[in-house]
């Protein structure tokens, strides 16, 4: 990770406004990187460090492409996508997810994501696909289902490896934890993650240039209709790619010129992290002022009374 001499600047603020007046006010911290790791512009500090969560889901799914789980069982892009989601549980989500363990010849049983409040299946769960992706890689290799989300486990070896090449570091200094599927996850600066997705959007690399195609060309896959990362990607086909995280933790990367967009909002409001989202993708020039107006009809008019506006600009090193 190559960081530039300055990597500080000040933060941006999401502010929720009722009837022009301000309610309530959330810091949100942003880092723009190349994919060779340089910090490009920033706000707030590039270095603050949080957990990745869900916005790790494309660079788990490398276990998949890498491995030729996806030859061997005659997987599909919308199968690759769903490996990738935070899906809503809709019935045609929950079904993608089937199909890969169907594929596979593994029971539905063998998922140990949790089943929602309400649900009868774990396949309802929003990180089933990525599940159902690993354990299709552990029955291509003759590893273990059962005990498929220990940090030691081979699959969860393999996709920290994948993830420790990619940032130039060693395996052993990442710091994991379980997130709340109960798949590892790892603490990483916001510069790192900006990387991560300059990275994936570079298309210098087969593996996750697959990956990509599968989220851009079915992005309903990747969450549902109405959320932001199939929005953001169903009105810039082929531009970007998106992919949120839990506790205010949002990334996304520009296709074909290798930059990458990493976002924290410090108290981890889901609101605060798209309304930030549009504002910068605006001042970088990624998204026209006709989508950004289409986004912000979504995700900054709130509610009947209230609207989000972000005070703040993105530092250019």
């Amino acid at each position: 990770m190559t960081m530039g001499k300055r990597t500080q600047a000040a933060a941006l603020e999401v502010r929720l406004l009722r009837e022009g007046i301000i309610e309530s006010r959330h810091t949100v911290q942003a880092v723009v990187c190349d994919e060779r790791g340089r910090v490009l512009s920033v706000a707030g500090n590039a270095e603050t460090a949080t957990f990745i969560r869900s916005a790790l889901k494309p660079f788990q799914a490398l276990a998949v492409t890498s491995t030729g789980t996806l030859e061997v069982y005659n997987l599909s892009d919308r199968d690759l996508a769903i490996i990738t989601s935070s899906h809503k549980g809709a019935i045609e989500q929950v079904r993608q997810a089937f199909n890969i363990l169907w594929r596979a010849d593994i029971d539905p049983s063998a998922l140990q994501c949790p089943i929602p409040q309400g649900k009868n299946s774990p396949l309802e769960y929003n990180c089933s696909g990525k599940h159902a992706g690993m354990l299709a890689v552990c029955q291509q290799r003759n590893w273990s289902l059962n005990n498929y989300l220990q940090r030691k486990h081979p699959v969860q070896q393999l996709i920290l490896s994948k993830v420790a090449e990619l940032l130039r570091m060693p395996s052993e200094e990442f710091i994991s934890v379980h997130d709340d599927c109960g798949a590892p996850t790892y603490l990483m600066q916001l510069a790192q993650m900006a990387s991560l997705y300059a990275q994936l959007a570079s298309r210098s690399n087969l593996d996750m240039e697959r990956i990509v195609r599968a989220m851009t060309h079915h992005p309903t896959m990747v969450a549902g209709e109405g959320e932001f990362d199939t929005e953001l990607m169903t009105l810039t086909p082929g531009e970007l790619v998106s992919k949120a995280g839990a506790e205010g933790v949002q990334c996304i990367g520009r296709l074909g010129e290798g930059m990458g967009l990493a976002i924290k909002v410090m108290d981890g409001a889901k609101r605060a992290k798209y309304a930030a989202a549009i504002h910068i993708l605006q001042q970088l020039g990624w998204i026209t002022p006709s989508t950004s107006e289409a986004l912000g009809e979504k995700f900054m008019d709130v509610g009947k009374y209230t609207r989000l506006e972000v005070i703040g600009e993105l530092s250019l090193l």
